[in-house]
């Protein structure tokens, strides 16, 4: 018996009709001979509108409770998906988080995944049951509470359920037809990838590229899940879409694969902070302490025992940061001169395995900028990622540069 994990996002099933065209893509599996574990996200916009009723009825909201109003949009597609199977003369059932179960941490809104025990549903398929569509992002708190993993949460079940079951496969069917090379809404000339390594879809989605949850790649990365991205609106073929897999099986690669973007980035600044031992734990200690994620840390020259500390953060990020920042001042746990907030800068970054065994690349990526007249306000650098933060207003015309530069439109010769 080979298990086959096919999820479908909101576009896709976003109405009966799409409800029903994903399940012949279900079908067209099952005919193949595959047991299916089909994750379901909430319809589209579904989970925007049971946010916004639990913001209205209780802005201080209980975290248990919105769990329970914002997990059931997944279960209503759950029941229509396996209503149209059965339809179709396909022995389906559908499976809520807690009935499998899919057994998390309590942090409610955000929690993570510990185990997905697999009896139950291995036994149903014993029994004859072809498909179990579970209801995606959801799960069950070691209180027997309903929890959810985080928007995009439904992308991190299916990849956890993949591993669990060691699926041949993890489908992730989506409204695009593959991972791009970048945006195509900005770069015309971008190209369908078939082909992407964990490593760098990993640095992609953290980047920017809204493809895949971050979360979904890691669990991927880890467990060695084959993960297909495809689109549920594109004719179904074998060759269909991107795969997302080891970079043993990636016969040969550019020396980058992508550029990503992220407009939604705050540059900050602290000036005059002491140049001493322990002086960047006692800055980002209390930035971590208050949730926020930061990304590019630059530290200047040392003069006359000052320095300026420079980090990047998402822009909804900032007063938090600015009030964490504050308060450990007025603690004493360490001073500065001035804070100096710059809302108005994006985070281009290029990507790449092949920047591994490719001198130059970052050579070249300056070059293509300053071509353009950009200037670099922050670099950061890892081994297969180079990102800079740039104005904003220049985030597009870096972005086409940059796809220029590297030659994205062409495959690997």
């Amino acid at each position: 018996m080979s298990i086959l994990v096919m999820k479908f996002g909101g576009t896709s099933v976003a109405n009966v009709d799409r409800i029903a065209r994903a399940a012949k893509r279900v079908a067209v599996e099952v005919a193949k001979g595959h047991d299916v574990i089909l994750i379901v996200s909430a319809m589209a916009g579904e989970t925007n509108k049971l946010v916004g009723w639990v913001q209205d009825t209780s802005p201080l909201y209980d975290a248990r409770e919105y769990d329970a109003v914002t997990s059931s949009g997944e279960n209503v597609t759950a029941g229509l998906m396996a209503l149209r199977l059965q339809e179709m003369d396909i022995p389906a059932r559908s499976w809520q988080g807690w009935q499998v179960p899919l057994l998390t941490t309590s942090a409610h809104g955000s929690a993570r995944i510990e185990a997905i025990p697999t009896e139950n549903i291995l036994r149903k398929f014993g029994e004859g049951m072809r498909v179990a569509v579970v209801a995606g992002f959801q799960g069950i708190s070691p209180e027997g509470r309903i929890t959810t993993l985080g928007r995009g949460g439904s992308d991190t079940t299916a990849v956890a359920f993949a591993a669990a079951f060691d699926a041949v496969r993890c489908d992730i069917y989506t409204d695009v037809d593959g991972v791009y090379t970048t945006d195509p809404r900005i770069c015309g000339k971008a190209r369908k990838l078939d082909r992407i390594a964990f490593e760098e879809m990993l640095e992609l989605a953290s980047l920017g590229a809204k493809v895949l949850q971050t979360r979904s790649v890691e669990l991927a990365m880890r467990y060695k899940v084959k993960l297909r991205v495809l689109s549920s609106f594109e004719e179904q073929t074998d060759e269909a879409g991107t795969l997302v897999c080891d970079e043993e099986d990636i016969m040969e690669s550019n020396a980058v694969a992508g550029v990503a973007y992220s407009r939604d980035e705050a540059k900050v600044t602290l000036t005059g902070v002491a140049d001493r031992p322990g002086i960047a734990a006692s800055i980002f200690g209390p930035l971590a302490e208050a949730g926020v994620n930061v990304d590019m840390i630059v530290q200047n020259i040392s003069e006359h025992g000052q320095t300026d500390m420079t980090f990047s953060c998402p822009t909804d990020q900032v007063l938090r940061a600015q009030k964490a920042l504050d308060e450990a001042k007025d603690r004493g746990v360490f001073s500065y001169g001035d804070l100096v907030i710059d809302r108005d800068v994006a985070k281009v970054s290029v990507v790449g395995i092949g920047m591994r065994s490719h001198a130059g690349v970052a050579a070249q990526m300056f070059k293509a900028l300053a071509a353009e007249n950009v200037n670099i306000k922050v670099i950061t650098t890892s081994e297969i990622k180079i990102s800079v933060l740039i104005d904003r207003k220049y985030m597009e015309l870096a972005v086409q540069a940059l796809h220029d530069a590297f030659g994205l439109e062409k495959a690997a010769a």
